[in-house]
């Protein structure tokens, strides 16, 4: 019995050879007659056009598009039969049905195409439609065009946050705010304000401090209406009051703590600005019971940890309220520091934020995330202010109240790549900025390429001037503008702590200057003690790296000389900004090489400089002091001579 009946269609196969040749033949002949008409018609529509004889360009480009053509012998069927070649059959024709494909089916329309091309090129010089002539077939590859354009600006599509900040003004002299108008502040704070000699805010504190207060305005174990307050970026020139207006804030909330914890945490990239930093700190909190703990490597470990926990018979007992410490110190003390713990933390605060952010390498804001949510032993679903991960917010995941965790961002260059600032897990974040414009997400390189592309804010009474001069002149420029300035505080930066050094034993043996040396050559200690000399004037000349151009508050210094230009723009703003601070005035002297000026000035124009005036000294000037100059230098060179043998024995 048959399982399958399979229904075949009769294929060429079933039929006999003669009736397949019979078929074939007919569709040939089909083809064949209707090229031959359609040729026919083209010959009739060229004779009733009469077209002039074409240009000598004209035959000459027609001459080069026509290809040649191969002839076949030894053929002996007649034209027109089945068994004549394609290619004969189409000669058979007509010239202008060379270009005709055989292959092509009779309905399609691709038959002639290109001949109808042709013919539409030598119609339109002779009266034929215009849009044929001057438009091209969609399949034409028309050329030209090479003419170098400048490629069109990428427009950066940033967050809405970072693209619509709530703008501050940057003007410090003219939009400041008196106390009485920010009535959130404690009395006790204001008046500490006035003993400091403050009447006023500048327009970032103004606008900081009432919302942090806002935030905290039903205390500081949890947010406002029981929501987890927004985290602040602040981006403002240099000494424009950003450390006072997280200070207040801070120091206010924690007013009223019963217990003593770890509730504000201060990260700053150098020992120097977390004194600075610590000191604010100790002004406003004195005479209340908080207790400010500074962390940065310059005490031992132990001695450190003394300051931080106390063993009892009970435990650990927590004796700090805010600590300000560097990261690689903070990390010390989450490792190997026992009782010491972070899960009160309520403000972490991160000054020179991109600073900060370029050193995650360090790992230190994992290492903090971790120890503000680790978890010791099981959690008690009764207990009050159990802190947990961030997770989607579920019925579940808000029964319980949490501690929130708020993150405050201060920079003078704060990045405005999102990538970057992804790192730091920003809950709906809020920018403030001093007028800043939107600018592109850095890129290459240097975290730099892109902060060029924007403008930054620099303070208004600063003046920006740039000193070409040659290699062997820069030290006599250096000296020149010292002597003839005659003002009493100047900072010289240098891009290497071997040139500082060198420049300050060059000045040194000059004579005639008070003169020091501020790099990592020294240490702590004699870092301190010469910045304090220099804070009370007695040194007139302080010659540093780049470890004083973050956010260092030297009183009353009038000129600041960039020994070596500064690499990228976001040196350039932090260096010049420890003059001109808090509304007063100050210069800016940079001393160029021929090579250098180009790039030097279009990267401080894309930063938003206002203009750098071209400061000339002529070789008239210097003349006068080349020859205690080149006793210098000889006593320089027998200097480093004797140092190089030092450090060998």
């Amino acid at each position: 019995m048959a399982l399958f009946y399979v229904a075949r269609y009769p294929g060429p196969e079933a039929a006999g050879p003669a009736q397949v040749e019979a078929e074939t033949d007919s569709r040939a002949r089909a083809l064949l007659e209707k090229l031959q008409s359609r040729a026919r018609e083209r010959q009739q529509q060229r004779r009733q056009q009469e077209p002039a004889p074409p240009s000598a360009t004209e035959e000459a480009a027609g001459k080069r598009r026509r290809r040649p053509r191969r002839r076949r012998h030894g053929s002996s069927a007649a034209p027109g039969s089945p068994d004549t070649p394609r290619r004969k059959r189409r000669k058979a024709v007509g010239g202008d049905l060379d270009a005709e494909s055989s292959d092509e089916a009779p309905g399609e329309s691709n038959v002639g195409g290109e001949a109808k091309i042709g013919e539409e090129a030598a119609e339109a010089p002779h009266g034929g439609p215009q849009e044929k002539a001057s438009t091209p077939p969609a399949h034409a590859l028309v050329l030209g065009g090479f003419e170098r354009r400048k490629a069109p600006k990428v427009q950066p599509l940033l967050p809405t946050w970072l693209a619509k900040p709530s703008l501050v003004g940057k003007k410090v002299t003219e939009h400041l705010i008196p106390i009485e108008d920010i009535p959130q502040v404690h009395p006790d704070l204001q008046r500490k304000l006035r003993a400091q000699g403050i009447s006023s805010y500048f327009p970032v504190q103004a606008a900081v401090i009432p919302a942090l207060l806002e935030s905290t305005a039903g205390g500081f174990l949890v947010g406002r209406g029981g929501f987890r307050p927004r985290d602040l970026c602040v981006s403002a020139p240099t000494g424009s009051g950003k450390t006072l207006a997280f200070v207040i804030p801070v120091v206010q909330a924690l007013l009223h703590r019963v217990v003593c914890r770890v509730r504000a945490l201060v990260v700053l990239p150098t020992k120097e600005l977390a004194q600075q930093v610590s000191r604010v700190f100790n002004i406003y909190t004195d005479a209340t019971p908080l207790r400010v703990a500074l962390v940065t490597g310059q005490k031992s470990l132990a001695k450190e940890q003394e300051s931080l926990v106390q063993r009892t018979a009970d435990g650990y007992r927590c004796l700090a309220d805010i600590m300000v410490a560097t990261p690689g110190r903070l990390v010390d003390h989450i490792d190997q520091t026992a009782g010491f713990s972070l899960q009160q933390l309520r403000f972490l605060v991160v000054d020179e934020a991109d600073r900060m952010v370029d050193s995650m390498h360090q790992s230190w804001l994992p290492r903090v995330v971790a120890a503000v949510f680790r978890s010791e032993g099981p959690t008690d679903p009764c207990s009050l202010l159990q802190r947990e991960l961030p997770r989607a917010v579920t019925a579940a995941s808000t029964w319980a109240p949490q501690m929130p965790l708020q993150k405050l961002l201060f920079s003078a260059t704060l990045t405005q790549n999102p990538e970057k600032l992804q790192q730091l897990a920003l809950y709906q974040p809020q920018l403030f900025s001093a007028g800043l414009e939107s600018r592109a997400p850095e890129g290459t390189g240097d975290d730099t390429a892109g902060d060029t592309g924007g403008k930054y804010a620099f303070p208004e009474g600063l003046a920006h001037h740039y000193v070409p001069c040659t290699l062997s002149a820069k030290p006599l420029a250096v000296l020149h503008l010292l002597l003839t300035t005659r003002f009493s505080r100047v900072l010289c930066f240098t891009n290497s702590r071997e040139n500082s050094h060198r420049l300050f034993l060059l000045v040194q043996a000059f004579g005639g200057v008070s003169v020091a040396e501020f790099s990592s050559r020294h240490g702590p200690g004699q870092r301190k003690k010469t910045l304090k000399q220099f804070e009370q004037g007695k040194i007139q000349l302080l010659i540093s790296t780049d470890a004083t151009a973050r956010g260092i508050d030297v009183p009353g210094v009038e000129l600041v000389l960039n020994y070596d230009a500064p690499q990228y723009a976001r040196t350039y703003v932090h260096r010049v900004g420890r003059t001109a601070r808090a509304g007063r005035a100050g210069q800016a002297f940079t001393l160029l090489l021929r090579v250098q000026e180009q790039r030097f000035l279009r990267m401080l124009a894309g930063a938003g400089v206002p203009e750098l005036e071209r400061h000339e000294i002529l070789g008239e000037l210097l003349q006068p002091l080349v020859p205690r100059y080149e006793a210098a230098l000889a006593q320089l060179e027998k200097t480093v001579r004797e140092e190089r043998k030092q450090k060998a024995a």
